[in-house]
């Protein structure tokens, strides 16, 4: 059985808690209030955008986003009723399906990006000096390399 945490541990939990739902909270009511899109459907679009050919394996990008396979399934779903992206028979092995972002979910990501980054700098980054940001940069890189499933590797022949 784990240890209870100490006053100290329990406060930065509790503070890291609170202000991280209403940090995402806020980020996705404004992003949906300016633009109509979720913090789940611009994350889609970024993560296909930096895709070779803005496509992914449909477990791949899963796996990215760190979503379950049902979630992203329902995700892209959502997403291709919006014309945002398509979904399409794997070209190399035509076994698997990809997510491929479109020409207009490309055009709502470019558009949304710079409204979106006005609002993630007067939310978070403005608040934070140099030393602060390459501190949380550390831990977050840190604990989300160690809490990410392992991606599985390719199997050699």
């Amino acid at each position: 059985m784990a240890e209870p945490l100490d006053e100290q541990q329990q406060e930065c939990w509790r503070a890291y808690v609170e202000s991280s739902w209403a940090l995402q909270t806020h980020l996705d009511g404004d992003l949906r209030a300016k633009t109509g899109l979720s913090m789940s459907d611009y994350h889609v679009m970024v993560v296909l955008s930096e895709a070779p050919d803005h496509r992914l394996r449909m477990g791949e990008l899963a796996s990215q986003l760190v979503f379950t396979p049902s979630r992203v399934t329902y995700q892209i779903t959502s997403m291709i009723k919006r014309g945002l992206v398509r979904k399409q028979s794997c070209p190399r092995d035509g076994r698997g399906q990809e997510a491929v972002l479109t020409d207009a979910g490309m055009a709502a990501l470019v558009a949304a990006a710079p409204l979106h980054r006005a609002t993630v700098r007067d939310c978070l980054m403005d608040d934070l000096d140099d030393a602060e940001v390459a501190v949380l940069a550390r831990v977050f890189t840190r604990l989300g390399a160690r809490l990410r499933p392992a991606r599985p590797r390719p199997a050699t022949v």
